[in-house]
């Protein structure tokens, strides 16, 4: 029987998809290699959003190379977030090249007993901001079926044999139980979750599609992420506050505390817009966990516009910030921009706004 092994780089979607390549290879006979160097096929999921990610996986490459010269049978795949500009360089590195994208979406993944499950909702994205690469990698939005989407999630929360479901006891049980022993966490998945609309029944919105989730019985939590702070409702506010089984936990990324910046990222708010948002959710949902994504560094960035993310975060106290260096990536608008930062600098503002996290997360 012939064995693959994946390796990913990249966000949860990424992983997502991982998790269903890898139920489709088992489909076809594979079976996971308990080492790289055991494997018959490696598949190397790939991201493009940052340079440093794209390094990566020539530095990967390298080491599948060593492996070849042990195996000449191995073959050598690439899939992933990959721009047109990467596919030529990697064209002649890799034996194949796999698109991504919705088609992964209907991909079995096997039922585990563990704590943790990614459910895509949603893949690719509409918006245009200016240094993002997702709309070229993975295309314009495309949602799945609410009715997909349900059906996935029971199956992760009542796990089930062929034979029937397991039930609390952990036996099987031919009757649907009332609640099952799987996965602990349903994690949503989106480049941009609140623009969810369920093709199968438009009036499917992302609120809905949340409250139909939370109805469902059984002893877990849901999160998502992202969403966009341009069109996060009041009526998902008032769904998020009322819904139990949400992980009272929000990554709500802001990417600059500078009204000049945003709109130079194609961002679509101001900065007060973004904090009357949060003033909003703090309201209804006191108890939440916020966290954000901050770009340091991005074209033209003055030390002043950088102070107004500085005061951002001292005015918010998130609890925690994904925080990026700002690389151009081909492509994008922003790629085009001059005035760059030097990395010295872009690395002190990364320690400046981890240093106020550690203070006040």
């Amino acid at each position: 029987m012939p064995k693959y092994h994946i390796i990913t780089f990249g966000c949860q979607m990424n992983k997502s998809d991982s998790e269903r390549i890898a139920a489709s290879l088992e489909q076809k006979g594979y079976k996971k290699a308990s080492k790289i160097n055991e494997a018959d096929l490696v598949v190397v999921n790939m991201c493009s959003v940052r340079q440093s990610a794209v390094d990566r996986v020539f530095g990967q490459y390298r080491n599948l190379a060593k492996l070849k010269n042990k195996n000449s049978k191995l073959k050598t795949v690439l899939t992933g977030c990959i721009l047109k500009k990467d596919k030529v360089k990697f064209k002649n590195i890799f034996d194949e090249i796999w698109d991504n994208g919705e088609k992964y979406f209907q991909k079995p993944v096997k039922t585990k007993l563990n704590n943790l499950s990614y459910i895509p909702i949603s893949n690719g994205c509409n918006n245009a901001c200016s240094y993002c690469v997702v709309p070229f990698t993975r295309g314009r939005l495309v949602c799945r079926s609410h009715k997909e989407i349900l059906k996935e999630t029971k199956r992760f929360i009542h796990p089930h044999t062929k034979r029937g479901y397991i039930d609390k006891n952990n036996k099987i049980n031919k009757a649907n139980p009332r609640y099952g022993v799987g996965v602990k966490e349903i994690w949503l998945l989106g480049q941009n979750v609140n623009d969810y609309q369920s093709p199968a029944d438009p009036s499917v919105d992302f609120a809905k599609l949340l409250k139909v989730i939370n109805a469902i019985p059984g002893d877990f939590k849901f999160f998502f992420m992202s969403p966009h702070p341009n069109n996060f409702s009041n009526e998902l506010i008032n769904v998020l506050s009322k819904c139990e089984k949400f992980g009272k936990y929000l990554n709500l990324p802001v990417q600059s505390g500078d009204n000049k910046i945003l709109k130079q990222m194609n961002r679509n708010y101001a900065i007060g817009e973004y904090i009357k948002l949060v003033k909003k959710i703090l309201k209804k949902i006191p108890e939440i966990k916020l966290s954000t994504d901050i770009i340091v560094g991005f074209p033209g960035e003055t030390k002043k516009q950088f102070q107004n993310t500085v005061k951002l975060f001292k005015k918010i106290k998130f609890n925690v910030a994904f925080i990026s260096k700002y690389s151009p990536r081909p492509e994008t608008a922003a790629a085009k921009m001059k005035n760059t930062i030097p990395l010295a600098e872009k690395k002190n503002r990364e320690k400046i706004l981890r240093g106020l996290i550690k203070k006040h997360g």
